[in-house]
């Protein structure tokens, strides 16, 4: 006999009304989903257009790197700070 989604399901979750956003995230923060759910219940999920989140940081490099990398960049056409991240990515994955 094939399992339902229904039959897996320990107790229904009831999600309230909320007033604001700390209010919710009390409620979140303080919820053991395992007592809702079973990982059968779960499907995985792809978001192929979300965008790693980013944060801006200020380095020095000598000015004849720098532009080596602008010159390398202009050459293949992307912007010299993908090409920057590009390296540091490359360099990180290489060494792991």
């Amino acid at each position: 006999m094939k399992k339902t989604k229904s039959s897996s399901v320990k107790k229904k979750l009831k999600v309230p009304k909320f007033k604001n956003e700390d209010e919710e995230r009390e409620f979140w923060g303080g919820l053991d989903l395992s007592e809702y759910f079973e990982p059968s219940d779960f499907e995985r999920v792809s978001f192929p257009n979300l965008k790693p989140t980013t944060r801006s940081i200020s380095i020095r490099i000598p000015e004849y790197l720098l532009n080596l990398v602008k010159e390398k960049a202009n050459e293949i056409n992307v912007p010299y700070q993908s090409l920057i991240k590009e390296y540091i990515k490359r360099g990180i994955l290489s060494s792991l």
